[in-house]
């Protein structure tokens, strides 16, 4: 099984702000926004930025691994018309190679590796059978 489906990759390829969740040593959640992208191989989520490897998020992910990140929009406001995708993992601290993001961004960045995966209003319109979508990925 692939990690997204071809509509799902069509969607987050579109996208460039998500939301990532960490929690610190005494389990308080932090949630914020970055900038990310999908990894070449399309299996998993790739964050990158300024000042990322000294970032309470990056000091959370040091000490739990454990992460989720929404990428989501409104396609439409009438109707309204939600769309987005989560995705519930493990993050890979990575010191280099974050140049790629682009200029003047760390080298520093985080690899998301999916092992939970769930899209609505993207694989159907929402609200409506087959919008959502929710499924355990492997580590393959």
């Amino acid at each position: 099984m692939t990690t997204f489906s071809n509509k799902e990759l069509e969607y987050l390829k579109g996208q460039r702000l998500a939301r990532l969740a960490t929690v610190d040593t005494r389990c308080s959640p932090h949630v914020v926004p970055v900038g990310f992208r999908v990894s070449e191989d399309s299996s998993a989520i790739e964050v990158g930025g300024h000042n990322i490897a000294g970032s309470k998020k990056y000091r959370d992910l040091q000490a739990n691994q454990r992460v989720a990140i929404v990428i989501d929009d409104l396609a439409s406001l009438d109707p309204w018309t939600p769309r987005g995708l989560e995705v519930r993992g493990t993050a890979e601290l990575h010191q280099s190679g974050g140049e790629k993001f682009g200029p003047g961004w760390d080298a520093a960045w985080i690899r998301i590796v999916p092992e939970r995966v769930i899209s609505w209003g993207i694989e159907a319109p929402p609200f409506t059978e087959g919008s959502r979508r929710a499924r355990s990925v492997g580590r393959g």
